[in-house]
């Protein structure tokens, strides 16, 4: 079991899960908990979203750690998928980011200014449904990467372009 968590690619697919299932699951039982106006609901499922937002940081530091390694084990198409994955990845983080800020902020404003904790908790509804939005994009083409049978074409070219010329490949 260490010998698996000494291996970057299988932390990365161990922790994502808290962004593709932990933040949908907080991001409803928030909606719920701020349609019932229940403050101490909301509070604890605003803690679940920004620790679901906030994984976004080492899904992808152990994803770019692990890289190469699944590269080098996935076909030429695979491959193509694996950027695409990285591509989306890197340019959805902010995102993340920002509901981890925004679920943080009504946190804060819960304690300190309670007539603002309600508008907050919305505004962290709405960017942690964007979140959640994102992370489905992202999750997509990593299915594809080693499973040929997920796959039904190649890669969307643009993003296979852009990926690679971020990259700063040919």
């Amino acid at each position: 079991m260490s010998k698996l968590l000494d291996q970057p690619e299988y932390l990365h697919v161990l922790v994502n899960p808290v962004m593709t299932h932990v933040l949908p699951i907080a991001a409803m039982g928030l909606l719920l908990a701020l349609l019932a106006r229940g403050t101490v609901a909301a509070k604890l499922f605003l803690l679940l979203v920004l620790f679901g937002a906030a994984a976004v940081w080492p899904t992808i530091h152990y994803g770019e750690q692990g890289y190469d390694r699944v590269r080098s084990m996935a076909d030429s198409s695979g491959g193509d998928w694996l950027d695409v994955h990285r591509y989306r990845a890197e340019k959805s983080a902010p995102i993340f980011y920002a509901t981890a800020a925004v679920a943080l902020a009504a946190l804060v404003a819960g304690w300190k200014w309670p007539e603002r904790f309600m508008p907050l908790g919305w505004l962290a509804l709405i960017v942690a449904l964007a979140a959640c939005a994102a992370a489905i994009r992202i999750a997509y083409p990593a299915g594809k990467i080693r499973h040929r049978e997920f796959r039904h074409g190649p890669p969307p070219p643009a993003e296979l372009q852009a990926a690679h010329a971020d990259a700063g490949e040919d």
